[in-house]
This record gives structure tokens, sequence and C-alpha cells, in this order.
């Protein structure tokens, strides 16, 4: 089992993150409404925190989740997706107003009572080493506030960030932002503290010995890390730190530098429009055809049929959002 995340890891993880919340909309909606979300860029993660109400999250081809008031949900890779009333199949769709106060949009139903209400927005994650990280979060995250045993440390984050949108002053944006900062630190590690069997990167950042290491590289990709280096962040002999990285991940430090490697390449090749050439070289790898070599045997596609593949999705996504 993984040991509990220390203060120090969460300390070099934070702000390694760089996560910064952007509020988007305050959704006021009552009657039969959908909100369709296209997808994000790479870097780039969608959030909703439903502050009254439930309300209904589909996303395409994989599931509908409800989600009640309380509930705080990320989706860390920007996936296409949906928002919905909990009843709106067979009934006329509500007419929604939009009103904007500075960058933030107020979305109200007309002439329909509201009976949920939600604060949508993105995450910015900034940098390649950042989204290493992002690429080895699960695809969606929920943190039911109702239901966590520290319910007092994140309700008040909830309240004070619909307090503050629901009277707007002066301020009350920056206030609002800040709070929900600290609200998705305090997700990430609840997520990562309740991730005993969190695959690799996620469970070495939750261990001792392994923690440093994994930082330097994620801080690094490209390097040419040798064993020695790492040993000497990590505090611990050559021998140790092999151990611990096997008993976690079943591999040895430079294995898992190179599956890093390859895990943020296959992130930036199913969201991001760069050049193969360009995206080897970001990664570590000399050449595309360095890159195709390695990411077939770890993968058994090349890398050009994974775009084309990820291309087709979205494109087929945008089509029955259309519809």
């Amino acid at each position: 089992m993984a040991e509990r995340m220390t203060d120090d890891t969460l300390s070099g993880l934070a702000p390694l993150l760089r996560v910064r919340p952007v509020l988007d909309d305050v959704c006021r909606l009552g009657g039969a409404w959908t909100s369709p979300h296209e997808p994000e860029p790479n870097g780039h993660a969608y959030f909703h925190i439903v502050t009254q109400g439930c309300a209904l999250l589909d996303r395409h081809g994989t599931g509908v989740l409800r989600l009640e008031a309380g509930d705080v949900l990320l989706l860390p890779h920007g996936d296409a997706h949906t928002t919905r009333a909990v009843e709106s199949a067979g009934h006329a769709q509500s007419v929604t107003t939009v009103r904007r106060i500075g960058e933030l949009r107020l979305k109200t139903t007309v002439g329909v009572e509201p009976d949920v209400e939600l604060v949508c927005g993105r995450l910015s994650f900034e940098g390649a080493p950042q989204s290493l990280i992002l690429a080895a979060l699960p695809d969606t995250i929920v943190l039911r506030v109702g239901l966590q045993p520290l319910a007092s440390r994140y309700s008040p984050l909830v309240a004070g960030i619909r307090s503050e949108l629901t009277d707007i002053r002066p301020g009350s944006i920056a206030i609002a932002s800040d709070l929900a900062s600290a609200l998705f630190i305090m997700l990430l590690r609840a997520h990562l503290e309740a991730s005993a069997s969190a695959e690799g990167l996620l469970r070495l950042i939750g261990q001792r010995v392994t923690a440093q290491a994994v930082l330097a590289m994620v801080r690094d990709p490209v390097r040419a890390w040798t064993l020695d280096e790492l040993s000497s962040i990590a505090a611990a002999s050559r021998a140790s730190l092999v151990r611990a990285f096997r008993k976690a991940v079943d591999m040895a430090p430079l294995e898992f530098l190179a599956d890093l490697r390859l895990g943020l390449a296959r992130h930036r090749l199913r969201t991001d429009t760069s050049s193969l050439d360009q995206i080897a070289v970001d990664v570590g790898y000399q050449s595309q055809a360095a890159l195709s070599r390695a990411f077939l045997r770890k993968y058994g596609v090349r890398p050009g049929s994974l775009r084309r593949d990820a291309g087709a999705r979205i494109t087929q996504a945008d089509s029955s959002q259309a519809g």
C-alpha cells in the first residue's frame, strides 16, 4: 500500500502544478436546459461546482453522472461533455439569458424558477512538465463534499464561492477565484490520499523514498538523468531507490522516466496540434523516428495513428453537439 502523502511532498507538488482557475459561468437554471462544452486544448481542465440542486453530466459515450449540491467535478483532460437538467427528455428547452460582469457570464433561464446553481470554469495547467502530471490523472475526479469525513474543511470554500458570486461586489470574482484555487488543491490532495492503488506517477509521488526523484524528473523530463543523480536527490542509495520504484510500479527509475515521456507524448498527441517532430523533442527524444519506435513498443500503434484516431473522435463529438 502506498504511503500517505506527506506535507513536504504536497508542498512540492502544489507549485509544480501551477493551477490557475478561471471562473467562466454562474448558472441559475430551471426547467429543461442543456449546456454543451467542446474539448479544451492541452493543459486545460473543466470544472463544475454544484452549489444548489442537482444536474446531470454526460461525457459523450462514457455514461451519465449525477451531481448533487456540494459536489465538485473536475475533468482533468478537458473532455467534451454536456451538463443538463435531471428531467429534460421530452420537454421544451428553456430559454437562457446571459449577462456579463467583466469576463464572468451570468446565465439564467427565462420564465422558470431556478432549481439548480452551478459555478463553471476551467483550470489551466501550464507547461509541459505539468501536463505530465495532468496526463496521469483520471478522466473524471468528483469530490462529494457532503460525504467527506472532513466536510467541514471543504464546505466553507464552496459556500464562500457561492456567496461571493451571489452578491457580486468589487473584488468578489478575485476572491472566488482564490477560494477555487484552494478548493482544487484540496481536491487533488484528497484524490491522492484516497488512491492507494493510483497508477504510476501519483503512486510514486505519494511515497517518501521516491517522491523527490519523481518530482525532479517531472520538472525536467528531457534531461538525461542518471541513477546516481536521482538517488542523491532522493537521499537514498541506488539499490534502495530501485527497490522502492520496483515495489511501487514494477520498473526501475529510468524505465519509469521513459514511461513518463511516452505518457506525455500520448497526451500531447491526443490534445495538441504540435508537429510530431516538436512533440518528440519536447518529451526527450532526438527524433520523430525514435519516438515512433518507442511508442510502437509501448502501445502497439505509431504516434500518427493515435493522432488520427483522436482527431476523428473530436470531430464526431463536435458533430453530435451540433445535432
